[in-house]
């Protein structure tokens, strides 16, 4: 009988594993022109250039977010190339520092200390942050802010100083504004949203 030689259920094992393989492919393509910078839910990073906001979209159910007019980041209008340098040195400041040993970024890292997923959204920025540390704008706020962590709590907590300077800090306020670009599928869910409504 064919069910009892081995080599027809080798011949299976080896068909199901070509076939599983060849839809991963696919199913990785397909993700990564999704997920790459410039794709259809990563914005390319010269969205630093313009304003970001974040809404309930009704016929996604969720939060997503809008890209709008003009809005450059430290008043001045970054090119594709500069942008993705300045994205890309903010990463490695938090990289660097293992910011994710505290924050979470994506869904990944510690729940110790706030996401920062679209921190550049939140609103605590300008109420209370930018007449504290006397900033200019939201991202001089936050530059000032990685700056000198340590010179006011975040709750009931003190960020510790990281020594970041402040071209460093600037990479970073560009690295968090991309972040809030990003189409998360609704992560965080209700984001700014709780103190409001």
């Amino acid at each position: 009988m064919y069910t009892q030689d081995p080599a027809f259920w080798r011949a299976g094992a080896i068909s199901a594993c070509l076939v599983t393989a060849a839809v991963l492919a696919i199913l990785t393509i397909d993700s990564l022109a999704a997920i790459s910078p410039g794709g259809s839910h990563v914005p390319p990073y010269s969205v630093i250039n313009r304003h970001i906001a974040y809404e309930y979209n009704s016929e996604r159910r969720m939060y997503v977010p809008i890209i709008g007019g003009e809005e450059p980041l430290f008043n001045r209008k970054y090119t594709e190339d500069e942008a993705s340098e300045i994205i890309r040195k903010g990463k490695l400041v938090i990289q660097s520092r293992a910011c994710m040993d505290c924050h979470t970024f994506f869904g990944n890292g510690a729940y110790y200390a706030p996401d920062l997923t679209k921190s550049w959204l939140d609103p605590v920025w300008d109420a209370t942050w930018k007449p504290m540390y006397r900033g200019t704008s939201r991202e001089d706020t936050i530059a000032k802010f990685m700056m000198r962590p340590d010179e006011f709590p975040v709750g009931f907590r003190f960020m510790p100083n990281l020594n970041i300077t402040r071209e460093e800090g600037e990479s970073v306020a560009a690295y968090l504004k991309w972040m809030s670009a990003v189409d998360t599928n609704g992560f965080p869910t209700r984001f700014g949203v709780g103190a409001t409504r």
